[in-house]
């Protein structure tokens, strides 16, 4: 860049691709929400008495996210969230104003909670830059996921909201709701999973995947 170039104060917050019509804008709430997140957990190991943990993402393919809830037993209301993202800036705000959205006026119902969608998150932060939409997914995954972990420990597994449905082994056609039904009964090795899904048997290049959700549903449900 010339050194006597004037850069406008529009140039250091929007970003214009070359060729496209998708201006890059963070939002003053965006901004707000990155640089002073509420109810961050800085420290893990302190996070004791929740009621849901939920985890989404993993930190070797890009974000990662965890979420705490309290909830209010009798107005099966979420009272609090607290949170960590290995994320961008978006991911970052997306999941702050989450925390505030489900915890305010009172708490929100749970049922309600469940139907967050992305777009409710991105319209409360005034909306995010096309390319950065999808990090607002993970933070209503993490809490369904929380509440589903909830769900679990208090004993409501009819409740339970399973995610959408992918075939992991076509072979026995066995898909990751099949797994997660599996640990959730109680499998959470890969001889108990394949002694109920016979997944991997005579695949056995899907097992690392097997795996690894294996490890992924019984941190989820069970700690």
């Amino acid at each position: 860049m010339p050194k006597n170039k004037k850069i406008s104060a529009a140039s250091t917050v929007d970003v214009m691709p070359k060729g496209s019509n998708d201006t890059w804008v963070y939002t003053d709430v965006v901004k707000e929400h990155f640089f002073k997140p509420k109810n961050l957990v800085t420290d893990a190991s302190k996070m004791k008495n929740y009621d849901g943990l939920g985890m989404v993402g993993s930190p070797a393919c890009g974000d990662m996210m965890k979420i705490w809830i309290k909830v209010d037993k009798k107005a099966d209301k979420i009272k609090e969230m607290k949170w960590q993202t290995f994320g961008c800036g978006s991911a970052i705000a997306a999941t702050s104003m989450l925390s505030l959205m489900v915890a305010e006026k009172g708490g929100m119902k749970i049922d309600k909670a469940l139907a967050i969608k992305p777009q409710d998150i991105t319209k409360r932060l005034g909306d995010l830059p096309t390319r950065k939409i999808h990090c607002s997914v993970l933070g209503d995954k993490a809490l369904r996921s929380a509440i589903n972990n909830y769900f679990v420990k208090s004993g409501q597994k009819n409740r339970v909201v399973k995610e959408q449905i992918r075939i992991i082994d076509k072979s026995a056609k066995v898909t990751d709701h099949d797994i997660e039904e599996a640990v959730l009964e109680g499998a959470q090795t890969l001889e108990a999973v394949q002694k109920k899904t016979k997944v991997g048997i005579g695949n056995p290049e899907v097992i690392p995947e097997v795996e690894q959700l294996i490890r992924f549903y019984t941190e989820k449900y069970f700690g």
